[in-house]
């Protein structure tokens, strides 16, 4: 088995800044030159989170506002007392989606649904450079 690894850097906005994947963990498998196997897609960080949607207007809007719900920003998070910061949220929201996903792929393209796309979400309180990692395994 052949194990290739690609780091890209992206940058994003804060508070659920959501950005389409999908093309770089193609292009890491293109890059590989594998031809059937898996991508792991991974953000290293714990306010960071990689998952799938249909990357479409209304469910950019709907995500965050769900969020909002499952792990509110205007609650007292224990984190905040323990670093003095303003991001419990953030680690909270990134804990209930998860930092990887693995995608299987033939003949060189990804199985995806037609409307599924692979989605980097950054949900820190502010803007930030992240480091995505992709690491491809096959024959």
């Amino acid at each position: 088995m052949t194990v290739f690894t690609k780091n890209v850097e992206v940058q994003i906005k804060g508070d659920v800044g959501m950005m389409d994947i999908t093309s770089l963990a193609m292009g890491a498998v293109s890059e590989s030159g594998l031809k059937n196997g898996t991508v792991t897609c991974f953000v290293p960080g714990s306010t960071g989170a990689i998952s799938t949607i249909e990357y479409e207007p209304g469910l950019l809007k709907d995500i965050p506002r769900a969020l909002e719900v499952i792990a509110p920003s205007d609650i007292d998070y224990e984190h905040h007392k323990t670093w003095h910061d303003d991001n419990g949220k953030s680690h909270v929201r990134a804990t209930l989606i998860g930092p990887s996903l693995v995608v299987p792929f033939t003949d060189g393209k990804l199985i995806l649904g037609t409307w599924q796309q692979i989605v980097f979400m950054n949900l820190d309180t502010s803007s930030r450079r992240r480091r995505l990692v992709f690491q491809v395994m096959g024959e």
